[in-house]
């Protein structure tokens, strides 16, 4: 080989085009998974627009979010769910209060300090409880706390069964968003001399925030609409209700059950307004955990 053989051009070019075995295949691939996206986007946006199209006139009305169906006749366009979005609001945010630092200390325990039979005990109740029914949860809560302690039906009773709910949820998020940490992390840490408890602290528990969060809010976003719970463990009022130990206390979902039993015009237009009301306080939930993922890794 001379120099004037190495300043000849290649004369076959470097990267072969795909074959077109392979562009059909991958052709066909995209397709079906496109065709399959949308055959499940049909009936979503299909429910999405009968609760819209039936539910509107409802949310629009000037007393909805500001007046509870207190003295409010089955047959009157009035009033509206005050009540019942403030007790769904409230035994969400009492779970939450529970389930969260549980479900966020098991998470640390299983994935830095797990091993050995206590480890293989947690994790495993934690996915039997990830498979347990509400109803369930709501019938153990109903047997323990209020058959076997004798406390009285409460919307703190039906938190408790949120609680079971939420917690492996909360658990496995926040498991999976730890486990992303690098352990370089970790390392760089330890080499250091910082204690390994202030480590998860300062450093690891920081770094998975973002997505910590995340599934927090996608959890609370799972249990607000859950019924058995309120059928089981709560009676429906139809006015505002503050103490969470005593009286029954109206929610979302129990609010849509109880008017379904309304022929009148007027209760169909608040089980439709209810539904929509219930679908835009998870949409806000499903935003605000996007806006804080987000938020948190540009500051990142």
């Amino acid at each position: 080989m001379n120099v004037a053989t190495l300043d000849e051009p290649i004369k076959s070019p470097a990267f072969h085009p795909t074959a077109l075995s392979r562009r059909i295949k991958n052709t066909l691939a995209t397709t079906l998974v496109v065709t399959a996206f949308g055959i499940a986007l049909i009936p979503l946006a299909w429910v999405l627009y009968i609760v819209i199209e039936r539910g509107w006139r409802a949310i629009i009305s000037s007393t909805w979010w500001t007046r509870s169906l207190q003295g409010v006749l089955p047959e009157e366009f009035a009033g509206g769910v005050y009540h019942a979005l403030y007790g769904t609001v409230v035994q969400a945010s009492i779970a939450a209060v529970l389930a969260i630092p549980l479900g966020v200390m098991a998470a640390v325990f299983l994935v830095e300090y797990g091993g050995g039979r206590l480890a293989r005990t947690a994790t495993f109740m934690v996915d039997v409880l990830a498979g347990v029914p509400s109803i369930v949860a709501a019938l153990f809560i109903f047997s323990l706390w209020i058959t076997t302690l004798g406390f009285t039906q409460s919307a703190f009773a039906v938190s408790l069964a949120l609680v079971l709910l939420m917690l492996p949820v909360v658990v496995r998020s926040t498991e999976e968003m730890l486990k992303l940490v690098p352990n370089d992390l970790r390392e760089a840490s330890y080499a250091l001399g910082i204690p390994k408890w202030k480590t998860i602290v300062r450093i690891v528990v920081p770094t998975a925030l973002p997505g910590i969060i995340t599934g927090v809010l996608l959890s609370i976003a799972r249990i607000i609409g859950e019924t058995a719970p309120v059928l089981v463990l709560v009676g429906y009022a139809r006015s505002i209700n503050f103490d969470v130990f005593d009286g029954n206390m109206a929610s979302l979902p129990l609010l849509i059950y109880t008017e379904l039993v309304n022929p009148q015009p007027a209760g169909q237009l608040r089980v439709w307004g209810a539904a929509l009301t219930l679908i835009i306080v998870v949409a806000i939930l499903i935003l605000a955990a996007a806006a804080a993922t987000r938020l948190l890794t540009r500051k990142r």
